[in-house]
């Protein structure tokens, strides 16, 4: 395993109020509206999640750097866990023209809104059932997924990418390390199940048999 970073610039880019996510509303009233993954979550207020979720190109940096790492080249193949509207994917095949992508999640809004030149290459499905065969994909990624899933499914998920890839994966999850962004992480999220601090992610990571590469996203002030 090796720990890179390929996203913090773009989770840097948006600016956190984290007191008044947890004062303005009804916190778990929004996290319940949250993990629908519907219209709510996607392009509805903030308060339930994205508030608006359109493509602006800000993908583009990390696909650039995916690309580069991971030496991908055209007739590859590159699968995204969780991949929501498929920015990402989208800006692979064209950093990299000739890459063929998957993408799967659990949100059906998503895979209707996602972007139209690869909707059709995405499917509803859950990390810890990855439907396609072993050793398919060059490279897999996950980014700001698998936090989501409860441990006994988490475990699941992890061991699915490890089986689906013939060498590469990448996962991103939110995580903490000290106490200041473990409350902001608490203050800020509606959907997560797994609460980690980064060395219990990567000991997780090596008790399941994960050889790939990660990082983290981090919630400081």
């Amino acid at each position: 395993m090796a720990y890179i970073d390929f996203v913090s610039e773009v989770h840097k880019s948006t600016k956190r109020d984290y007191i008044e996510r947890v004062t303005s509303a009804d916190k778990a009233e929004c996290a319940a509206v949250a993990k629908k993954y519907g219209y709510d979550y996607w392009d509805g207020e903030r308060k339930y999640g994205y508030g608006g979720y359109r493509y602006d190109g800000r993908w583009r940096s990390v696909a650039k750097k995916m690309a580069d790492y991971y030496q991908l080249k055209d007739g590859q193949k590159v699968l995204d866990v969780g991949c929501g509207m498929a920015h990402l994917l989208y800006e692979l095949t064209q950093v990299v023209p000739g890459l063929e992508v998957c993408g799967i999640d659990i949100s059906e809004y998503a895979m209707e809104h996602a972007k139209e030149e690869v909707r059709n290459q995405l499917h509803v499905g859950q990390a810890q059932n990855i439907p396609y065969g072993d050793d398919e994909f060059d490279l897999v990624i996950s980014l700001a997924t698998l936090h989501n899933l409860k441990v006994y499914d988490l475990k699941k998920a992890i061991q699915e990418i490890e089986r689906v890839t013939k060498k590469n994966s990448y996962i991103m999850v939110e995580s903490f390390r000290n106490e200041r962004e473990e409350v902001n992480m608490l203050y800020w999220q509606l959907t997560c199940a797994s609460y980690y601090a980064v060395d219990e992610w990567e000991w997780l990571y090596q008790e399941w048999g994960y050889t790939g590469d990660y990082s983290f996203i981090f919630f400081e002030d």
